[in-house]
């Protein structure tokens, strides 16, 4: 892997390839070009050589890529070669969502824990998890060696639960709340915010009109 910092789109672009490749694959494909890549997944065929190049030399000239050897090592690019424990905090609709979702994940990165405040949540089941309280969280954390947190509660109780798991030995976490937290520099925070994802969609509703109203 080159010593230079590796930019976060570009590691943001990483999943995406590995999707696509865990595809080919079930269909028993064996190589791809970067060609094809950018042709399904609308991206230009330079940058996703770029950004390969970035972490080794995985490809072969007239070729392309080998399916499976390009599958492990962006596995091994992002950590996915090693269990990663995920820990959730919020039972609501959205972290039971994550949480039924997290049955059918095949990586190596799975929900361990789930923690809630609310009385009428903790104690339920969701799948194999049990809802835990609140106050057992900084232990189960430490005991599961849990390194990632996920945040699904209401925006006013995000920055505590987000102190408690930097508290726990949190390494990053997945913030779905509406706020922007403040930890550490070493804790990394990725933001999911759905309202500004659906609100800033709605500017590219009429863009099509006003081109063809000023043509």
């Amino acid at each position: 892997m080159k010593s230079e910092k590796i930019s976060d789109a570009v590691v943001r672009r990483m999943p995406v390839y590995l999707r696509y490749l865990n595809e080919l694959q079930s269909r028993d494909v064996m190589t791809v070009s970067s060609q094809e890549l950018g042709q399904n997944l609308d991206l230009n065929p330079a940058q996703i050589r770029k950004d390969l190049a970035y972490f080794g030399d995985f490809g072969r000239k007239g070729i392309g890529y080998d399916v499976a050897y390009l599958i492990e090592k962006i596995r091994q690019i992002l950590n996915l070669d090693q269990e990663i424990s995920v820990a959730l905090v919020g039972a609501g609709n959205l972290g039971q969502a994550l949480s039924n979702y997290n049955m059918y994940l095949k990586d190596n990165m799975k929900i361990v824990a789930v923690f809630d405040a609310s009385e009428s949540k903790i104690g339920s089941r969701i799948n194999y998890l049990t809802v835990q309280p609140i106050e057992e969280l900084k232990a189960t954390v430490m005991n599961m060696g849990v390194r990632i947190g996920i945040i699904t509660v209401p925006h006013w109780e995000a920055q505590r639960v987000a102190d408690q798991l930097v508290e726990a030995g949190i390494q990053a976490i997945l913030n779905f709340a509406p706020v922007i937290l403040k930890v550490p520099a070493e804790v990394r925070v990725h933001a999911a915010d759905f309202t500004t994802d659906l609100l800033s969609l709605a500017y590219y509703l009429d863009q099509g009109k006003e081109t063809s109203d000023e043509s």
